[in-house]
């Protein structure tokens, strides 16, 4: 079954930068929750809703992965929004259309923040940020992948939580009041963090199957042959050679430095 088919045998089409339901939900059953404590679950048969922060500078990857899994559940209604409706631009140089502006998103189940480049400014940006703080008294669950933990950091939604970010960016989630955690994907109550990048698809099936059962997100990960054989062992700074981690941090120093700046003055505001 090529991609096309298995997203229209799961009910859901793409059309306008918005990812919407096409047919009936299924009474799919939520799944019992992995960490201590009440958390929330999708209700069985409900319409689920989803809201996806896009910004010039993200990631393509860290919001296209987690995308591209939610749009395979046929219980959960996905709105990509952004400060206005213009096309924002990402890492990648691909355009992409958000379907709505921030002051006309729905109301939330689950939201969620990418990262990338664009962060530093994002972290600063005092809509964008009211706008998280606003839509997390409401939302079921606060979530992101990447640096998009940073913005969370910034708005003071992981204070006093674990988080997972890019690996890059671990030593700033404690200037926010979060505890960084070096894990793929880490569940901490009602937040949801990923790692850098392709943790957005381990992110993705994650969240499906906290919120619709283990066999839906298995599911999606059959039909995206999600089977990573990676032809190098270079994914982690624990197991990628040091000449190559270097040129890395070197790269991206400049990067770093204006995160934990923008970081620090996050942090102020919370003091």
């Amino acid at each position: 079954m090529d991609r096309r088919s298995f997203t229209k045998a799961l009910g859901l089409t793409v059309s306008a930068g918005v990812l919407t339901e096409a047919s009936a939900q299924p009474d799919v059953p939520g799944s019992a929750a992995a960490q201590p404590g009440p958390v929330p679950q999708a209700p069985a048969g409900a319409r689920f809703s989803i809201g996806m922060l896009i910004f010039d500078g993200m990631t393509n990857s860290d919001f296209a992965a987690p995308a591209d899994v939610f749009a395979r559940v046929r219980a959960a209604e996905v709105s990509v929004f952004a400060k206005s409706r213009d096309a924002v631009t990402t890492d990648a140089g691909v355009r992409v259309l958000p379907g709505l502006a921030l002051h006309e998103a729905p109301a939330l189940d689950l939201l969620f923040v990418p990262g990338g480049p664009g962060v530093a400014s994002l972290m600063e940006d005092a809509v964008v940020l009211e706008f998280l703080q606003a839509r997390a008294l409401q939302a079921k669950w606060i979530t992101s992948v990447c640096t998009g933990a940073l913005v969370l950091g910034a708005a003071g939604l992981l204070r006093g939580y674990r988080a997972a970010t890019h690996w890059s960016a671990m030593d700033i989630l404690p200037v926010l009041g979060a505890e960084p955690v070096d894990e793929r994907v880490v569940i901490d109550r009602n937040r949801i963090t990923g790692g850098g990048v392709t943790a957005g698809i381990d992110f993705g099936l994650t969240v499906v199957g906290e919120l619709f059962g283990a066999e839906m997100a298995q599911l999606i990960q059959l039909g995206q042959e999600y089977n990573a054989q990676p032809p190098f062992n270079a994914g982690s700074p624990r197991t990628a050679p040091a000449a190559v981690v270097q040129r890395y941090r070197t790269l991206t120093a400049k990067q770093t430095e204006d995160r934990m700046a923008a970081a620090r003055r996050a942090a102020s505001n919370f003091a």
